[in-house]
């Protein structure tokens, strides 16, 4: 499997890396593919040739790592993970699984009719999540809002666009909500959705211009004080949508000229009286595609 990703290293600059993982092996391909968002314009009607070219090039490149000389620890100094986007905009849709469907109905304040609603309706549910340059990486401290009572991850399939709405590949997400903001009022979704620290994605991007469901398990796993708090997991057969659905709505009337990435909403909810706490530990692995996992904080 072929991984596009981006990364830190102190013997090659301040400035992020771009990388090419094949097997165990982190090739530098920065002067082929300079950023995330230029490769992706480059692979506009020709994903499969660009990716191809994109392994030839990382195969001559003179400077290569280890992935386990790569840590999950973001800090200046030391070769690191960083967050797989940087000019992309991320999107998020929601209630795409059933469960998903029925924890919002629980958690509204006024029966959760809108959900079901929209579970059933042709349009589906999408909304801005993040710019690239504020998502959070493997390692790094994802959020939880200091006004919210209850705070939940949430363990997505993200699937990764170029600028003509075409599939290069699939992340990791982990896409943060304050349940009890939104569940209050369906209007306060942009609160509960966006804010500091409030979506990772990760380790890298899965190459693959697919335009059906990988199939796999998403698994979720929440530690805290060193022990197993919560743990759950759902299969990506039960997305409701299919991914050009999807990407259909979202280019609607819009355009992405660095790409765009669509975390697919998730299918495993943490019950009602668990939230979040700061020093908590979120693993999210899908099988195939990678683990994402990263501390909590309030923010």
């Amino acid at each position: 499997m072929t991984y596009l990703l981006r990364f830190s290293h102190p013997e090659t600059g301040a400035e992020p890396r771009i990388g090419l993982q094949l097997d165990d092996q982190i090739y530098d391909v920065s002067d082929f593919a300079p950023s995330v968002a230029a490769w992706l314009r480059s692979s506009v009607g020709r994903v499969a040739e660009a990716i191809d070219e994109l392994e030839a090039h990382a195969r001559q490149s003179p400077i290569r790592i280890s992935v386990s000389e790569l840590t999950t620890n973001p800090q200046s100094g030391t070769p690191h993970w960083l967050a797989p986007v940087d000019a992309q905009e991320v999107w998020a849709a929601g209630v795409t699984y059933e469960r998903s469907r029925a924890a919002r109905q629980e958690e509204a304040e006024d029966g959760g009719d809108i959900y079901a609603r929209v579970y059933q309706a042709e349009r589906p549910e999408l909304f801005f999540k993040a710019q690239g340059w504020r998502v959070i990486g493997p390692g790094g401290a994802v959020g939880i809002r200091a006004d919210a009572s209850w705070s939940v991850p949430e363990p997505e399939l993200a699937v990764v666009f170029n600028p003509a709405m075409e599939v290069v590949g699939f992340t990791v997400g982990n896409d943060m909500s304050s349940r009890d903001i939104e569940g209050a009022n369906p209007l306060y979704l942009p609160q509960a959705k966006v804010y500091a620290s409030s979506c990772a994605l990760g380790p890298g991007i899965l190459l693959n211009p697919a335009t059906t469901w990988p199939a796999a398990t998403i698994r979720l796993t929440i530690e805290r004080a060193g022990e197993v708090a919560f743990k759950g997991e759902v299969d990506t057969s039960r997305i409701k949508r299919s991914i050009p659905e999807l990407a259909d709505y979202l280019g609607r009337s819009t355009r992405f000229p660095d790409g765009v990435v669509l975390l697919t909403g998730t299918g495993t909810v943490p019950p009602p009286d668990f939230t979040l706490a700061a020093g908590d530990v979120v693993t999210i692995e899908i099988e195939g595609v990678g683990r994402l996992q990263n501390t909590v904080k309030v923010v």
